[in-house]
């Protein structure tokens, strides 16, 4: 019988890193900065929302929920005035197929195989409350193979994401907050994750003020009650993110997993050359090292 909770689990967190890697992809982020987009984390920002952009700035802050609103103004405003989102699109395009022919050359020709189901599965989806999947989903799909099934991942990625988002907005977990439940269970640096989407001093106080109040911190620190939230709201967004995974059904699932899992250190390895070894916190393990120091 074919655990499909842990498959989910594992064909998410495979996803994260075959997707993650291309927003710290240095031919990616080179090419953007020609277009002008010349500010660090500007590319990131304007090329996961180009499919949403017309909606606006807030639209896109909403659907990004834990990244600074202020910051994504800007980086619009910045896309916006010097170039066009399908240009931005377009070199992140010509960055994933030229990234993935370089960087992990040995899946190739497997993942594009796998472009037909992997759409499939993204379009048997229910698209209601989730924006930011129906926004990449309708855009027009490549004949390129390979483009096109990394894109169907990308889809199937994106409504995990929505579906992640609603369950913190429905536990009334802030943006702020959620980067401190995300950071205490990965045992990053302190605040790191919420200080690099934008939150500043007096956002984490008020955010763990009501952490504490709440009993989900104390001390400062997320506690063991505000641990055991975050695992259970990751363990509730698997198992709703196993609708695309039985769609594409065990075998194909698995042949998935065959492909992608033994390169992910390798995604992993480009973004700490490029970024370095906190970025993309949704394709890290768990780590027990480092000085957060929250129990595990």
């Amino acid at each position: 019988m074919t655990d499909w909770t842990e498959l989910s689990a594992r064909a998410s967190f495979a996803s994260h890193r075959l997707i993650g890697w291309i927003y710290w992809d240095p031919v990616a982020v080179d090419g953007c900065a020609e277009l002008g987009l010349d500010v660090p984390g500007t590319y990131y920002i304007t090329s996961r929302c180009a499919p949403l952009a017309p909606a606006g700035h807030q639209a896109v802050a909403a659907a990004y929920y834990s990244i600074s609103p202020a910051f994504i103004q800007f980086a619009m405003a910045l896309a916006e005035e010097r170039t066009s989102y399908d240009a931005i699109t377009a070199v992140r395009d010509r960055a994933v197929v030229e990234g993935l022919h370089a960087y992990v050359p040995e899946v190739c020709d497997g993942l594009a195989a796998l472009a037909g189901p992997l759409w499939e599965a993204a379009d048997a989806l229910p698209v209601s409350g989730r924006v930011l999947f129906a926004a990449h989903r309708q855009q027009p799909r490549p004949d390129d193979p390979l483009l096109s099934a990394w894109l169907a991942v990308n889809c199937i990625r994106e409504w995990r994401g929505d579906t992640h988002f609603a369950i913190l907005a429905a536990e009334d977990v802030s943006a702020t907050q959620a980067g401190l439940l995300h950071n205490a269970m990965l045992n990053y640096p302190p605040d790191w994750i919420p200080r690099s989407r934008g939150s500043d001093d007096a956002a984490l106080a008020e955010a763990m003020a009501d952490l504490e109040a709440r009993g989900l911190a104390s001390g400062g620190r997320v506690n063991a009650a505000g641990l055991a939230l975050r695992d259970d709201i990751e363990a509730r967004t698997d198992r709703l993110a196993e609708r695309a995974w039985r769609h594409l059904g065990a075998e194909l699932t698995q042949t998935y997993l065959d492909l992608v899992e033994p390169v992910g250190d390798r995604f992993i390895a480009r973004i700490d050359a490029t970024a370095g070894p906190e970025w993309m916190p949704a394709a890290r393990e768990r780590r027990t090292d480092t000085p957060e120091g929250n129990p595990l």
